[in-house]
């Protein structure tokens, strides 16, 4: 029951059910199991558990709260509708919807490893879309229009709700190494802006957490990803850290729907929509690459920009000539 003594915009997750893309591993991970210790029931989506989710989704399989795996592509809109059709039907409605699946632009697709040029490419030439895109940007806008048709619509239902996105410092900075990651997230952070309205007209609050350098496995585990960092000498945040960020983002009253909340190594800040700084570009914030590594891989970067001009058909040459 909810404490009469706080204010009527007091949100707790406690007793409220939660849908988390991307739960299978690292920073959605770690806020699902801060969900589940706060009594909230969450729904894993992902195109497949690591060991450690698996762990988690068996031990919250039965009682209260739940936790239930429904294994979810989140490029395709269908299986996105599934997701949402399921989740109502096992536990009657949803209250917090994570779209935070999200790729670091791999090699199978970003924009220096074109289409049909790179044998590591799994986009197509004539397939018309970068799987990074889908996955960063398009998937979580869909699936909060899913979530709002579904809300909204229902015009007796006035309880509260939460979308909480997963944004990036590489929404306010140039990242030459990987430049569809960087305008996939400031196209989320113009989204979540986009929607600040819903929370004073309707009570559903958009929000986004924007971490750095986060200790996950998309970082330690991927040899590409390793030539842009330095595992001993950058200062990480850890997936938990965000967890905490992103919890606040849910419940404090003060984090308005279009709050962008930055988060690094013990600290976090509210992102201004005009006039901002930007991140500490100081490697030991926990928000910015040693400057060593960044030119490390710039020029690995544009070496291979350079070998794939030679290899690409001339039309592909022509496009990535710089």
């Amino acid at each position: 029951m909810a404490d009469s003594k706080k204010p009527p915009s007091y949100f707790s997750v406690e007793g409220k059910t939660a849908i988390v893309t991307g739960a299978g591993s690292g920073i959605n991970l770690a806020f699902a199991e801060l969900l589940l210790s706060r009594s909230c029931n969450v729904v894993f989506a992902d195109i497949s558990l690591r060991p450690e989710a698996q762990a988690v989704v068996d031990r919250y399989s039965d009682g209260s709260p739940r936790a239930l795996y429904i294994q979810t592509d989140v490029t395709s809109w269908p299986a996105l509708t599934n997701l949402i059709e399921t989740s109502i039907s096992n536990f009657g409605d949803f209250d917090i919807l994570c779209p935070g699946a999200g790729v670091f632009e791999p090699t199978w697709s970003g924009f220096w490893h074109p289409p049909g040029a790179d044998p590591e490419a799994r986009d197509t030439p004539d397939g018309g879309r970068y799987a990074t895109i889908d996955i960063d940007l398009t998937h979580p806008i869909r699936a909060t229009q899913l979530a709002l048709g579904h809300w909204l619509n229902n015009k007796t239902n006035t309880k509260p709700r939460r979308v909480l996105h997963i944004s990036s410092i590489a929404a306010q900075l140039p990242t030459f190494p990987t430049p569809l990651y960087g305008a996939a997230k400031a196209g989320l952070s113009a989204f979540v802006r986009a929607m600040a309205p819903l929370d004073a007209e309707f009570g559903v609050r958009v929000n986004a957490v924007a971490p750095g350098l986060i200790l996950t496995p998309l970082w330690v585990e991927d040899p590409d990803k390793q030539s842009l960092v330095d595992l001993k000498g950058d200062t990480w945040a850890t997936p938990k850290e965000v967890a905490v960020a992103m919890m606040r983002c849910v419940e404090e009253p003060e984090l308005v729907g279009g709050t962008v909340l930055e988060v690094g190594r013990e600290h976090s800040r509210l992102v201004a929509a005009l006039g901002d700084p930007g991140p500490d570009r100081n490697p030991e914030s926990g928000k910015a690459l040693s400057n060593s590594r960044f030119v490390m891989a710039f020029e690995y970067t544009l070496g291979y920009v350079l070998v794939i001009s030679l290899c690409c058909s001339e039309r592909d040459t022509v496009v990535l000539q710089v």
